[in-house]
C-alpha cells in the first residue's frame, strides 16, 4: 500500500509516526501483533503507532554495511541472528574486495552487538513465531537495513511480516513489496534524495532517547490494560 501524499514534510519522527498509524489501524488491540523498530530513527516512529494501536514494540538492531569512504552509500547490511545481505550491483560497480566487504561487516557487527546490550539490559527478542511483525523505520532510501531486517525476521516463522515507514522512494517499496507481506510507505515523492529532506528535524536520536521510549512502551502498555509481549 502507497499512501496518497497529504503532505510534503514531517515536522520530526513523532509526527511521522502518528500519521502512518492511521493506515495500520486493522491491527489495533491484536494479540499476535508486535512492532519491531529499527534503531535509532524508527524508535521515535514506531512509539507512536504502539500508543495509537495499543500493541507492544521493541527493537530490532540492523546495520547498514556503508561503502569504505562514503559510508552513507549501503553495499549491504546486517540484522541480529547472523543476517547477512549485499547490495551485488554496488560491490560490483565500485570493485568492492571481499577483505574490504569483510572489514565492515566485523566493524558493524562489533556495533549492532554493543546496541542490543544498551537497548535490551538483558530482555530477550520476543517471540515472533506465529505473530503479525511490522517493523518500522523513519524511512526508506536504497532499503538495504530493512531488507535484512526481513530476511532476519523470516528466519522466526512469523505468520505476517509488515514494513511501515513515513517516506520512501516509490523503487524501494515496490522492490520490498516482494520481500514482505505487505507494506506501507506514507509518501513516496519524487525525486527522492534521501529520508532526512522528507523531515523538518531530523536530528539523530540518541541511545538513552531509543531505551526511554521503550521502557515508556513497557508502561504505557501495563497500564491501558494490554498484555506484554
Amino acid at each position: 500500500m502507497i499512501m496518497t501524499p497529504a503532505r510534503t514534510l514531517f515536522h520530526d519522527r513523532a509526527e511521522a509516526g502518528r500519521y502512518l498509524a492511521g493506515s495500520l489501524m486493522e491491527y489495533a488491540g491484536r494479540r499476535d501483533a508486535l512492532i519491531l523498530a529499527l534503531p535509532r530513527g524508527g524508535v521515535p516512529v514506531a512509539f507512536e503507532i504502539a500508543k495509537a494501536l495499543g500493541v507492544p514494540m521493541d527493537v530490532f538492531v540492523v546495520r547498514k554495511l556503508g561503502v569504505p569512504g562514503h559510508e552513507e552509500l549501503a553495499m549491504g547490511a546486517i540484522a541480529s541472528g547472523g543476517v547477512r545481505i549485499l547490495n551485488e550491483d554496488v560491490l560490483r560497480h565500485l570493485d568492492i574486495t571481499a577483505a574490504a566487504r569483510d572489514a565492515v561487516t566485523e566493524r558493524e557487527r562489533s556495533e549492532l552487538a554493543r546496541r542490543e546490550a544498551a537497548y535490551r539490559d538483558g530482555r530477550a527478542l520476543p517471540e515472533l513465531r506465529d505473530r503479525v511483525v511490522i517493523l518500522v523505520d523513519d524511512g526508506l532510501a536504497t532499503g538495504s537495513t530493512m531488507r535484512a531486517a526481513v530476511a532476519a525476521v523470516r528466519q522466526q516463522r512469523p505468520a505476517r511480516i509488515v514494513i511501515a515507514v513515513p517516506t520512501a522512494a516509490r523503487e524501494t517499496c515496490e522492490k520490498l513489496r516482494r520481500e514482505a507481506d505487505a507494506i506501507v510507505c506514507g509518501m513516496t515523492p519524487e525525486p527522492f534524495y534521501g529520508v532526512g529532506q522528507w523531515y523538518e528535524d531530523f536530528g539523530q536520536t540518541s541511545d538513552e532517547e531509543v531505551r526511554d521510549l521503550l521502557a515508556r512502551a513497557r508502561e504505557f502498555l501495563k497500564h491501558d490494560g494490554h498484555a506484554h509481549a
